[in-house]
């Protein structure tokens, strides 16, 4: 069984100009949970008519927001953090509650999002200007504008630290914003409206609207005032975007799909490899987009490593998102649960399913999988080239480095990438060679957050963290001042 945390509200409203509203047309949304696939709220289905209204409330807001000091807004962020720290619980469990993470995965990213709001303060604050001297004849300098009023669709992994990684640098940026969050998992953005306000952001500087992609996100997208757009999601939903946002030639941040490869050789440390293989896919459900799923293994190691994973994923326990002793909870939605369970299907036929392929025997409702792996996957099968999302991974064999290249990059994705090698002049080889925006050698994914997080070719465009973030969200302009005389040739002089 899965009980409703305590104060969800049975309404979730958008907030608009500091209040919360319900939808102009009144329209609701159900909202879910992905245990029992039952309604246990209702939520603002936006139109472009609220895209309007919190348009509206953004652009009256900017001119004091974006005036203040970068001290001043740092101070906010700060107190923005130890809002979020100080509803830690709670967050965590409408988060779990509505995405199906477990318990101790989503404390992990209450703790996250408020690291996001000191961090950007942080940068906000220690970010210098660029400044250039001509000889003794002229000087330039950079200053930095916020835009005006961002987009932010943010998606439902992990809904509200990535909601956070994208409102606190345009927020530091001196922007304001509109912030649609995925309508799967909108809950925890039920709790944005007191913790900004506790932190004493202005009304307007940041507005909430519920709804679905192409009916809210497609307004803000189309709305002539919001300059740039910050998405994460599907490969697909960002080609859209980027297509819809020309007509006003808006900035835009797409960070996409992964199908990202962990590639072990043979003399790699076994132990500590298996371990990021199985954490890196299964770890939040799997549903990451920097998850390692697909595994290249160096032959001499491909049976024993293939085996020693297949067991490891038979041990991992499939439980209620709720208790503290489960590593992986509930797929997110049914409709994403059925696609995952496709593409277990289509691997069965495919390649050699050695660990996982059902629901766990005691779990009888409910978006359960057993972790899954696929052995013997080969380039062309979809399992090897496309997203799945969820707790599967396939695995297959390389001879020599030249072929764990091309392997690793024979997909559209190129978002992460994993080496496991002694051999470290092979691992920056390799990490060279790779296409992709990230790589990990010997290491799974440990983020730092002052450098640029993205991905190259269908994983995205642009680049967010630290000063690309700021970066983002800003204007550079560029100002020149002459220091003697300027000797300007004469056109046209008698």
């Amino acid at each position: 069984m899965s009980t409703v945390p305590e104060n969800v509200p049975p309404t979730i409203k958008h907030w608009i100009d500091g209040r919360l509203a319900d939808a102009t047309d009144g329209r609701t949304f159900d909202v879910t949970d992905p245990v029992t696939n039952s309604a246990y709220a209702q939520a603002a289905r936006g139109s472009a008519a609220d895209v309007q209204r919190a348009v509206t409330a953004a652009r009256a807001a900017f001119p004091e927001w974006s005036a203040l000091p970068n001290r001043e807004r740092a101070r906010i962020l700060y107190r923005v953090a130890d809002a979020i720290e100080a509803r830690h619980d709670r967050l965590a469990h409408f988060e779990s509650y509505d995405s199906g993470l477990p318990i101790t995965q989503a404390k992990g990213q209450a703790r996250r999002a408020a690291e996001n709001f000191r961090y950007f303060a942080d940068v906000i604050v220690g970010l210098g200007e660029e400044a250039f001297r001509q000889g003794s004849e002229q000087f330039s300098y950079v200053v930095r504008t916020p835009v005006g009023v961002a987009g932010l669709i943010t998606p439902w992994n992990t809904p509200f630290m990535l909601e956070s990684w994208k409102l606190a640098p345009a927020l530091a940026s001196g922007c304001t914003l509109i912030l649609k969050p995925a309508e799967w998992t909108p809950l925890s953005a039920s709790l944005w409206p007191e913790i900004l306000t506790e932190a004493g952001l202005p009304a307007g500087a940041v507005n909430i609207v519920h709804g679905i992609g192409d009916e809210a996100g497609q307004a803000l997208v189309d709305h002539p005032d919001v300059p740039l757009v910050s998405f994460t999601g599907s490969t697909e939903t960002g080609r859209h975007i980027i297509s819809s946002s020309a007509k006003h030639l808006k900035t835009t941040s797409m960070e996409l799909g992964g199908k990202s490869p962990v590639v072990v050789f043979a003399d790699a440390d076994v132990e500590a490899a298996l371990d990021s293989v199985v954490f890196g896919v299964f770890s939040l459900n799997g549903e990451r987009c920097t998850a390692g799923s697909r595994v290249l293994v160096e032959r001499p190691l491909y049976e024993e490593f293939t085996n020693r994973l297949a067991e490891r994923a038979g041990r991992v326990k499939v439980g209620l998102p709720s208790d503290p002793t489960t590593e992986v909870g509930a797929l997110v939605h049914t409709e994403h649960y059925e696609r995952v369970m496709d593409y277990v299907e289509i691997g069965k036929q495919e390649a050699r399913l050695v660990a996982g392929g059902a629901r766990p025997d005691h779990l009888t409702e409910g978006n359960y999988l057993q972790p899954t792996v696929f052995a013997d996957a080969e380039r062309n099968h979809r399992i090897f080239q496309e997203e799945i999302f969820g707790p599967v991974v396939a695995v297959a064999p390389f001879d020599h480095e030249t072929e764990a290249v091309e392997l690793a990059n024979a997909t559209q994705y190129g978002l992460a990438a994993y080496i496991w090698t002694s051999d470290l002049k092979r691992g920056h080889r390799m990490a060279h060679a790779v296409e992709s925006g990230m790589v990990w050698i010997n290491s799974h994914n440990v983020r730092d957050l002052r450098t640029p997080f993205g991905g190259v070719k269908a994983s995205g465009v642009g680049r967010e963290g630290g000063a690309h973030s700021i970066d983002f969200y800003s204007e550079s302009k560029t100002v020149h001042v002459a220091l003697a005389d300027v000797h300007t040739p004469r056109f046209g002089a008698a």
